[in-house]
């Protein structure tokens, strides 16, 4: 058996900064979708455009979250 170099194993936070930026992209193209909605077709957006784009702000908090719990403290 030949010993493979294995890759390095990926951290909680990394996933952290995964979903956040998932999230993140998710409530914005909810928000181009509600703007582009109206000028396609004559109707309003449905809701679950206005429930996917309040994505957005959450997945901003998250990278927040992210960066300060990733940070390395001055000393």
């Amino acid at each position: 058996m030949t010993n493979s170099p294995q890759p390095p194993a990926r951290r909680s936070s990394d996933r952290l900064l995964q979903v956040a930026v998932a999230l993140f992209g998710i409530g914005i193209l909810a928000v181009v979708a509600i703007f582009v909605t109206p000028i396609i077709s004559d109707t309003e957006p449905g809701l679950w455009l206005y429930l996917l784009a309040m994505l957005a702000p959450v997945g901003f908090l998250l990278a927040i979250v992210f960066a300060l719990w990733s940070g390395r403290r001055a000393r």
